[in-house]
């Protein structure tokens, strides 16, 4: 629970007048007043309304986060050709649990850590190359892309790709969503794996 003059701040940074917050909760500006500098007790009702007015009003200048805020980037990918055993070295290097797959520029698929497990698991799977293992794509989003929206995406896939200007500019794991939201931004070291 916030203290009375946490609350004041808070009002004072919204740029909400005394006068606003008063007509909100339905009291005089000098009851308020009084609250704000601790000279009366507000009931319990009172204050949870004035901290509901003040999360309203904080969302309202708040922008939403979008994509582009929440990615990790550079993107890092792999290509079809490259081996399994490269790709592995580059996500253990880089800390990334799944890759997306380009050829050409375009995304043909993804590898995961769960693929390589299954493929250095046989001796001819060592050998093997990423196209033998490839999984489905990620959805690619443009970064404008509300970040709320990008929890259902990522119910249903490891990862989603951020795009922009036609290019893809980063991807988002639940990881950087929940880092995002929570305002603790992530940030990778710059690995590159292209065959």
């Amino acid at each position: 629970m916030q203290t009375l003059a946490e609350l004041r701040k808070r009002r004072l940074s919204l740029g909400i007048s005394l006068g606003e917050l008063a007509r909100a909760v339905g009291r005089s500006d000098a009851t308020v007043s009084r609250i704000e500098r601790g000279r009366i007790r507000p009931s319990y009702d009172l204050v949870q309304k004035i901290v509901a007015f003040l999360d309203e009003r904080e969302g309202e200048h708040t922008p939403p986060l979008t994509a582009s805020e929440v990615r990790s980037g550079p993107l890092v990918t792999v290509g079809p050709t490259l081996y399994l055993t490269e790709a592995f070295r580059l996500m253990e290097r880089g800390g990334f649990s799944q890759l997306p797959v380009l050829e050409e520029g375009r995304v043909v698929g993804s590898l995961s850590e769960s693929a390589l497990l299954k493929a250095l698991a046989s001796p001819a799977g060592r050998r093997g190359r990423v196209r033998e293992f490839l999984e489905p794509a990620y959805p690619i989003v443009d970064a404008s892309c509300p970040a709320e929206l990008l929890a259902g995406l990522l119910t249903r896939y490891p990862a989603v790709l951020v795009g922009e200007r036609g290019a893809l500019s980063g991807i988002v794991t639940k990881t950087d969503l929940i880092r995002g939201l929570r305002g603790q931004p992530l940030r990778r070291a710059l690995v590159t794996g292209r065959d």
